[in-house]
């Protein structure tokens, strides 16, 4: 969890950021995490008794002091200007030009991307959606292993080992490149994972697909409608898509009427690995 902003910087902005950092800290005081200021000495990380790295996001605009941090397993995010815009940060990820517009939720996501850390996407009364993680696996297993699941849907790898590295891929490169994929879906009273929705991209169509999974112990009790409700809202209000769209199986009589309810039009059907599927979309 992110409890420290350590701004380790150059002269010419360490000045800027002073002026500016009590702004900086109402921001983020709320979520109870600190915000320091330091000259851009790597021993800045390290004198520092009180900060545990584990647990600090640290903003620089030196690459020398960025590289050093990074060999050594740090959070780093860049901070561009315009006195160091044609540096190189060759092994940082993200970067950001614009410090003072940022909000809590900007320096929490990153943290949580350095970190390894699954972002919480949504909650309605019952469900709580979240990123999946490596530790999901598992019990997407338990899932899919029920015939009925993968009746109409692609079924996971049977090697275990090339799933978890499929799904770390798809962490890595999905999440972080659109923000948006097929996420994890738990029960808030129990925790327990009770399957998978989200939005997709399939190539070749130019909308992003709404997909959801329940487990069968869990169906016919409304999750999937619930769940797929606050996901075409989190669509339009977050992510401000304007129109998605879903790809059924012609023999899912369930989940046709799931997509009906839900709002969506029959548009055409179409051909997918020898398949017929049902294309529906919503204008959001």
């Amino acid at each position: 969890m992110l409890k420290c902003i350590l701004f380790l910087l150059t002269e010419y902005y360490y000045k800027i950021v002073k002026e500016h950092i009590e702004e900086i800290r109402d921001k983020v005081y709320v979520h109870q995490v600190d915000v320091l200021l330091d000259g851009c000495r790597i021993e800045g990380m390290t004198d520092r008794k009180n900060i545990n790295a584990e647990e600090t996001l640290v903003i620089t605009d030196d690459p020398q002091t960025a590289e050093q941090l990074l060999n050594d397993g740090k959070y780093v995010l860049i901070l561009y200007h315009e006195k160091n815009k044609n540096q190189n940060f060759p092994s940082a990820r993200y970067a950001i030009e614009d410090l003072f517009s940022l909000e809590y939720p900007s320096y929490e996501q990153v943290f949580k991307r350095l970190a390894g850390l699954p972002l919480d996407i949504l909650e309605t009364k019952r469900l709580r959606v979240r990123e999946s993680t490596l530790e999901d696996v598992d019990e997407f297993y338990r899932i899919y292993c029920n015939p009925a699941i993968t009746y109409y849907m692609e079924d996971l790898f049977q090697d275990k080992e090339a799933e978890l590295a499929y799904m770390k891929s798809y962490i890595d490169q999905i999440y972080g490149f659109y923000g948006y994929g097929l996420w994890t879906v738990l029960a808030k009273e129990t925790g327990q994972v009770i399957g998978r929705a989200g939005l997709s991209v399939r190539e070749g169509y130019e909308l992003p697909e709404l997909g959801y999974v329940i487990d069968v112990h869990y169906q016919k009790q409304g999750y999937a409608y619930e769940v797929c409700e606050a996901i075409l809202q989190y669509a339009r209000e977050e992510l401000e898509f304007d129109k998605v769209q879903a790809l059924i199986d012609e023999r899912n009589v369930a989940s046709l009427r799931l997509i009906e309810k839900l709002g969506f039009v029959f548009e055409r059907n179409v051909t997918e690995r020898g398949l017929t599927y049902c294309l529906y979309t919503k204008i959001l």
